[in-house]
């Protein structure tokens, strides 16, 4: 699909979608990270059953989150549409086939979307370490979850925890990257296959239309359907960046560390076996993602690596969904805006 838009465009369009994205879904975020951290178990369960604390404050940490993603989607896009579109211009073709690429279209997609995810993890690695630490702050019983929804102090109580080592907050980089690369080398070429094939049959049925809400709702199918099965594949090194970025801030005070052992005790669990076996996952994240994953693989198995699983397949889902969808109408729209109808670029 070929489109007229500036730089200017991309970052406008990049920017918008992801605070969309980010202001719809982040509550179902919140929860995955809980759900994955070390402490699920200690912190959200009673006796089993899962308690309200993982209900509270499911917008902790979401402003770091704006402020950075705002400029890292931007700088996705921008490298990601310029990658692409220069290695769609030195690929040669076969020349038997004047028509066919020499190197098949999903693997240039794949190259051009991982080297746009290196540019916007750098940006974006700080504020998700604040975001994972600051969803972890656990609220008490008599807060209530509406009041305490968008409540910053979460945000500063996970900022305090790095005042001492600032570097710390780029922690978890690597992690990020070893993450969302397989992830969006699998989602976008089978994005922009499953895109150009329903277009394709839209065209051949004689029912494209050409309009914004065909831009959107198009993109948004064919980004879900990509994410879901990306993001499915890929959990278990999601946990594993998710233990990686909450062992970074430490194991916290020793006040709060026995508050919490009085809060187990209280409910008949072992609080110094769930505390150890939660530090020892945070030791396994300072050794690094392998060691982080067969820590978890030896203590909680093959269902620890995937937990959240299914969370974030439909996190997914919904989020590539809206994220593509919004972003493809909004450059679509500021097209239109600065060239017209007639100077649209065709589908």
């Amino acid at each position: 699909m070929s489109f007229n838009n500036t730089n200017t465009d991309i970052l406008i369009a990049g920017a918008f979608a992801a605070f969309t994205v980010d202001f719809l879904i982040y509550p179902l975020d919140t929860i995955k990270t809980r759900v994955q951290s070390p402490d699920y178990r200690r912190l959200y369960t009673t006796n089993g059953t899962i308690n309200r604390s993982l209900f509270r404050g499911l917008y902790q940490g979401i402003g770091s989150v704006i402020l950075a993603t705002l400029p890292s989607s931007g700088a996705f896009f921008t490298t990601y549409e310029s990658t692409k579109t220069f290695l769609h211009a030195v690929n040669p073709t076969l020349p038997s086939s004047p028509s066919t690429p020499l190197i098949p279209l999903p693997i240039l997609h794949a190259a051009a979307s991982s080297t746009g995810e290196l540019v916007s993890c750098f940006i974006l690695t700080p504020a998700e370490v604040l975001k994972q630490n600051a969803q972890m702050v656990v609220r008490t019983s008599s807060s209530s979850s509406t009041t305490h929804a968008f409540d910053g102090n979460a945000t500063r109580q996970a900022l305090n925890k790095f005042r001492n080592n600032p570097s710390q907050l780029w922690r978890g980089y690597t992690a990020l990257v070893a993450r969302n690369l397989p992830f969006t080398a699998m989602q976008f070429p089978l994005f922009e296959f499953l895109r150009t094939e329903i277009y394709t049959l839209r065209e051949r049925r004689g029912s494209r239309t050409g309009t914004l809400f065909e831009t959107g709702m198009v993109t948004a199918f064919s980004a879900g359907s990509a994410g879901t099965l990306a993001a499915v594949v890929t959990t278990p090194i999601d946990v594993v960046k998710t233990r990686i970025m909450l062992a970074a801030a430490g194991s916290g005070d020793e006040g709060q560390r026995e508050k919490v052992i009085k809060e187990m005790q209280a409910q008949g669990k072992d609080a110094k076996a769930e505390i150890e076996r939660a530090q020892q996952a945070a030791r396994g994240g300072r050794a690094g993602g392998l060691a982080v994953g067969k820590e978890i693989l030896r203590t909680e198995g093959m269902k620890g690596l995937f937990r959240g699983g299914a969370l974030r397949g439909a996190w997914t889902a919904l989020g590539s969904g809206l994220y593509l969808g919004v972003y493809e109408s909004g450059r679509r729209y500021l097209e239109r805006r600065r060239v017209g109808d007639e100077g649209l670029a065709p589908y």
